[in-house]
């Protein structure tokens, strides 16, 4: 109970034994009889408890789009380019209430055999056990588990990345483009945009050290689809 409610307590009882008394005279108003208090009383407590309805209300799930969700990465190739290659997800989830971050949360998985390097010979290179390893460990395993808040549109999702078996913490810095319906459909979308960096070393990567790189940097173009038991969760391209 919070310390400034009325104790109801003997000596501090808003409702006396005695009924209430008229001020100046000795009339007094008959007693409430005791199912017309009990109802006042629990209106009371309704619209005392109205205002965190909105608080305790589950915040709505999402779907991610793997048509319109990709991932991009790029790492030094022995100091004279940086090339791109891209991976798409393979499944995952996402909660997330733009009035409340508190309780945001995702969890996905990213499919290690969509990679695209360019280049059918290079493909098979990196998915080989000195890079990815994909035969060993096909997806990549992402879960959250906390959300910083940095204004209305960026944050930091903070989780666990399990890449080649091995986990470690990764930060995400993300921006929340835009939430609202498609001409498809009009199904409701969640966008946004996130970067971060790994150490491949820190995965067990640690073939040719002196003409690749070490740090990965990491681009995540996402889309999330509303959940709705009447559609499937994939927009039309």
């Amino acid at each position: 109970m919070p310390q400034d409610a009325p104790s109801l307590s003997r000596g501090n009882n808003p409702f006396p034994a005695g009924g209430w008394h008229r001020p100046g005279g000795s009339s007094r108003l008959p007693p409430m009889p005791g199912s017309r208090l009990l109802s006042r009383l629990l209106i009371a407590l309704l619209g005392a408890l109205a205002p965190f309805a909105t608080t305790w209300a589950a915040p709505t799930t999402y779907t991610y789009d793997t048509t319109h969700s990709q991932i991009l990465f790029s790492i030094d190739h022995n100091g004279f380019s940086r090339p791109f290659g891209r991976l798409h997800i393979a499944k995952g989830w996402l909660r997330f209430d733009p009035d409340d971050w508190s309780q945001a949360a995702t969890e996905l998985d990213v499919d290690l055999n969509s990679l695209d390097m360019g280049d059918a010979a290079w493909n098979a290179a990196v998915l080989k056990p000195a890079y990815l390893d994909a035969d060993k460990a096909r997806y990549a395993h992402f879960i959250s588990t906390s959300v910083e808040r940095k204004d209305d549109t960026h944050g930091v999702l903070r989780g666990n990345l399990t890449l080649r078996g091995v986990t470690h913490p990764v930060d995400i810095a993300f921006t929340v483009n835009r939430r609202g319906t498609t001409i498809y459909g009009m199904r409701t979308i969640a966008g946004f945009s996130g970067t971060t960096t790994l150490n491949r070393d820190e995965y067990g990567i640690t073939a040719t050290p002196n003409s690749i790189g070490h740090g990965v940097s990491i681009w995540l173009e996402l889309e999330a689809v509303q959940d709705d038991p009447n559609h499937n969760n994939k927009e039309t391209p």
